[in-house]
């Protein structure tokens, strides 16, 4: 399989007082077209950092990240943005859904923005939040959606541009077991269904197991869990 995305030797830190914070030391990754990986470690140790420079949300201070061999650092601004409504699903453990708008407005959001014909909008937002599972809540607005919902609707948003890749920042960490288990199920059937390739954060071991590799964050780089 080739690599769909991919990060060479990034470091990363962060001002602390006086000193900097060495967050990431020299990381690498792969990742494969249609594969599904799981990133584990402890509270802090830069896994949601590493997701935003996957994600093109911040740049590393060496190394590059490279999505389908091209390093998305030489993007300019415009293009980077472009490429991040297109290309790249975002799921993170709060929903941030719009609380004005309706489920099913919340999901046209990125296809608006990228100026998508009305009726073709509508339809395709729609039709993923009949495959989630919430045909009979699309009109609800978050507020009266329990937090299972919600964060089904964010799923829903993160896919409607059919983006090759699907980031999952602790999608279940504000939900409860039985409503996280019924997120990390839906995750699992997308990347089956679609082929969908799909990296999760998480801090739950069991469920970064079930992924077919399974890394842990230690110390700035990553290896697999097995070694852990």
């Amino acid at each position: 399989m080739s690599e769909l995305i991919e990060a060479r030797a990034v470091t990363k830190s962060y001002p602390s007082g006086l000193e900097r914070l060495q967050v990431l030391r020299g990381l690498d990754l792969q990742v494969a077209a249609s594969e599904m990986v799981s990133i584990t470690g402890v509270s802090g140790v830069g896994k949601t950092t590493l997701i935003h420079l996957l994600a093109g949300i911040d740049k590393p201070d060496s190394g590059e990240v490279l999505f389908d061999g091209q390093s998305i650092y030489d993007m300019e601004p415009r293009e980077l943005a472009a490429f991040r409504n297109q290309s790249i699903g975002l799921v993170f453990q709060f929903h941030y859904l719009l609380p004005e708008f309706t489920a099913l407005e919340n999901v046209e959001m990125p296809l608006r923005i990228a100026r998508k014909a009305a009726r073709h909008v509508t339809g395709k937002a729609a039709l993923l939040l009949g495959e989630v599972g919430l045909k009979e809540r699309m009109h609800h607005k978050p507020n009266a959606l329990s937090g299972g919902e919600r964060q089904r609707v964010a799923v829903a948003r993160a896919l409607v541009s059919d983006p090759k890749l699907l980031l999952a920042d602790e999608p279940t960490g504000n939900l409860d077991a039985e409503t996280g288990e019924g997120i990390v199920e839906l995750l699992f059937r997308l990347n089956q269904e679609r082929g969908l390739t799909t990296v999760i954060v998480t801090h739950n071991e069991g469920l970064a197991r079930r992924c077919r590799k399974p890394m842990r964050l230690e110390a700035g780089r990553l290896k697999a869990l097995s070694e852990s």
